[in-house]
């Protein structure tokens, strides 16, 4: 039994040494063959000898201290750290395609996307109501044909001039009278400015020793429109025209941002927009648009009272009282035909702002450029009647079409005494512009445009405004010859006026 014993343990310990070595067998830890001697007492060997616990303790002692040595120790398989830091460079590669593939291709559909779940709707075209016209005295008078037969009415009392004179002699005002009129008066002009804001631009620089500084221009401008996303406001540009940045302070103090959506470079105004995320809830609801109905044009107006709102002292937030004192002076620009309303207020050469009547309506826009020599310091305006049109068009964002013509209306006296077509009468042509281009002469008569019939040049100028740049347009004219004016047809390619 002691040799079958032997035996068996011999075989074990070949199976443990021999066998692995063989087979090439590897693991990454040491690996030590123990006996269990409680495995050794199951076995029937050891189950029936007869040998004392103490032999067997000190047996499988001896058979441990002789396995120690059977040890082995497993090497790593060396690694390549070329292939791995081309994995690893690969692998980063790819992660980055694939990131700006998928910024790109979010950066594509995201506007389809938005507009297909959430579709903006089309503004609609901005329309400026038309000019109630002022009533002269004359028209007041209705003709004996218009009236209709009224009952007689008693006989009445025939009061003398000397009667009138002692009864107007007999009207005193006092202090109190004149506090009512001029308090009727700012509440007018608190009203109307609440359509007058300030507009300032900024511009950062940098000075001689390198110091950063920021400079300024202020203007005051109006709000021509409200609209639901955004406020209109015309404003003179060249305060704003290089500016980085532009602010808007409305009449109750806040403020907002604004940029520039379209200018006309005859006038130097411009439409800026302010969005009405960027106003006050209160401020929108207290700020209102410029009542544009009224008429300059009228002779009407001349010798009424005027308020000026703005900065017609140079300074915001001022106001002057005055008179008109004429509105038929006419302003030479190129494919325009603009008025300049005078007044007797005395103001800064710089003022900026509104004339508005007694009823808090806009006449014109503040423009002191074209005063004569002599009235540099007198308040003008360019005339609402012909500004309207160049208002609505920028309002729309719509290009000013250019011709290059300077005109005036045919006189009823020219027309009879010269035989002058009734048109618009061109007296110069700018150079290398689309009317001298098409061959179109000082002295030319133009009767249409497009099938429009053109009685003054300010129907020249109103045609003018619903066309586009590059758009081709025919232009029928009278030109005089030897006897009397022929009929002529041009067609002309308009440019872009900037």
């Amino acid at each position: 039994m002691d040799s079958f014993a032997e035996l068996a343990i011999g075989i074990i310990f070949y199976i443990a040494i021999y066998i692995p070595r063989k087979t090439g067998y590897t693991n990454k830890a040491k690996h030590t063959l123990h006996l269990n001697p409680v495995n050794i007492r199951k076995t029937g060997v050891f189950m029936n000898s007869g040998k004392q616990k103490k032999d067997i303790d000190q047996e499988i002692k001896i058979q441990k201290q002789d396995s120690d040595f059977i040890t082995e120790t497993i090497r790593q398989r060396p690694i390549n750290k070329k292939k791995l830091l081309r994995r690893t460079l690969i692998t980063a590669a790819m992660a980055v395609v694939f990131s700006l593939v998928a910024c790109l291709t979010f950066l594509l559909l995201e506007p389809v996307i938005s507009n297909w779940l959430y579709p903006e709707e089309e503004p609609e075209p901005i329309e400026f109501p038309e000019e109630t016209e002022e009533i002269l005295p004359e028209d007041m008078i209705a003709d004996d044909s218009e009236m209709e037969p009224e009952p007689e009415p008693p006989a009445e009392t025939v009061i003398q001039d000397e009667q009138i004179e002692k009864i107007l002699n007999g009207i005193q005002l006092d202090m109190e009278d004149y506090a009512k009129m001029y308090g009727s008066l700012s509440g007018i002009a608190a009203e109307a400015g609440k359509a007058v804001v300030t507009v300032t631009g900024s511009v950062s620089n940098v000075d001689w020793f390198n110091n950063p500084y920021e400079s300024k221009g202020q203007t005051s401008g109006v709000i021509v429109a409200k609209l639901p996303k955004e406020i209109l406001i015309l404003v003179n540009y060249e305060k704003v025209i290089d500016a980085e940045s532009i602010v808007v302070t409305f009449c109750d103090g806040t403020q907002g941002k604004a940029q520039i959506q379209e200018r006309d470079v005859n006038t130097k105004l411009a439409v800026i927009s302010v969005q009405l995320e960027e106003v006050a809830k209160g401020t929108a609801e207290l700020v209102k648009a410029a009542d544009l109905t009224a008429s300059s044009s009228n002779s009407a107006i001349v010798g009424n009272l005027v308020i000026a709102l703005g900065s017609p002292l140079g300074n915001g937030n001022s106001v002057c009282y005055g008179m008109v004192t004429s509105n038929n002076m006419s302003i030479n620009m190129t494919d325009s035909y603009y008025k300049l309303i005078t007044t007797d207020i005395y103001g800064s050469q710089k003022a900026s702002g509104i004339l508005v009547n007694l009823k808090g309506q806009m006449l014109g826009i503040i423009d002191g450029s074209h005063n004569s020599d002599d009235m540099k310091n007198l308040v003008s305006a360019i005339g609402i009647t012909e500004l309207r049109r160049v208002i609505e068009r920028m309002s729309n964002g719509r290009k000013q079409a250019y011709l290059g013509t300077h005109g005036i209306d045919v006189t009823p006296e020219a027309n009879e005494s010269l035989g002058v077509p009734y048109g618009a009468y061109i007296t110069e042509i700018e150079m290398d512009s689309p009317a001298m281009e098409a061959g179109i002469q000082s002295g030319d008569v133009i009767v249409g445009i497009r099938e429009k019939e053109i009685h003054t040049y300010g129907d020249l100028v109103n045609a003018l405004t619903e066309r586009q740049p590059n758009e081709t347009a025919a232009i029928v004219l009278m030109r005089q010859g030897p006897e009397e004016y022929v009929r002529m047809e041009v067609d002309v390619t308009l440019g872009n006026l900037e």
